[in-house]
């Protein structure tokens, strides 16, 4: 008699920056890199008016954000693998603790439960692996930038139009990975992770941009907000 197939295993997906991460971790490795002269100071001056603005509440985080991204892909070429590699780690270990609770308490729950941990975010996968892997993660989906004979990097980004589209991401690892969306749970933050939010049979939007929340409201999902040590549900 054949054999039966392999049970497919349940799957939790999350976003990490602004998810579990009370930060971003571009960011903060962009920071590490200027400090320790990887990066020209100047590298700052791409992102900081939009920091300043989005701190006085005067600007959005996004554009902010965005500037940070692009100090980062305007200034990595030429930077060896072995030293980004270096600082990466450094930054994912100082920053191992710095995570929202609810949803540190939410992996561990469901990593007991059995489920697959995946992580998909748009920060670098070399900063990712470490963070998420002390977390528990099984896999972890992140942008990969190319490195050229010399190890060293040319800023182009491999495979960029899956990461672009979460949605692509969760088709991917469902099938290298043997996974089902039965009983899957989803934690996003914004409305980027609307495409695996809208796949997932238990979709969580937490500490919502107002796009996501707006979304979330008219797809009746769950929001969660954790405001200093209170976690709060809205009905």
């Amino acid at each position: 008699m054949a054999r039966s197939r392999t049970t497919r295993k349940k799957v939790a997906i999350f976003d990490v920056d602004g998810t579990i991460f009370r930060s971003s971790l571009i960011e903060e490795l962009v920071r590490d890199l200027v400090k320790t002269g990887a990066f020209p100071p100047q590298a700052r001056h791409i992102y900081e008016k939009a920091h300043e603005q989005w701190q006085a509440r005067e600007g959005e985080y996004d554009v902010y954000i965005n500037g940070v991204v692009s100090a980062f892909c305007t200034y990595l070429p030429g930077v060896s693998y072995t030293l980004l590699h270096a600082s990466a780690r450094k930054v994912s270990l100082e920053h191992k603790d710095r995570v929202y609770r609810y949803t540190r308490d939410l992996v561990k729950e469901l990593a007991e439960k059995g489920y697959f941990l995946l992580a998909i975010s748009q920060s670098p996968k070399i900063i990712l692996e470490d963070f998420c892997k002390n977390l528990g993660f099984h896999k972890t989906y992140g942008r990969i930038y190319e490195t050229g004979p010399d190890e060293k990097f040319t800023g182009k980004i491999v495979d960029l139009h899956l990461i672009a589209n979460k949605a692509n991401v969760v088709r991917r690892a469902m099938e290298k990975e043997n996974l089902t969306l039965a009983n899957s749970v989803g934690v996003g933050d914004t409305e980027g992770d609307i495409p695996f939010l809208e796949m997932v049979e238990k979709p969580i939007c937490f500490n919502p941009n107002d796009k996501l929340y707006r979304y979330a409201r008219l797809m009746k999902w769950p929001v969660v907000v954790e405001r200093k040590n209170v976690v709060y549900r809205v009905q």
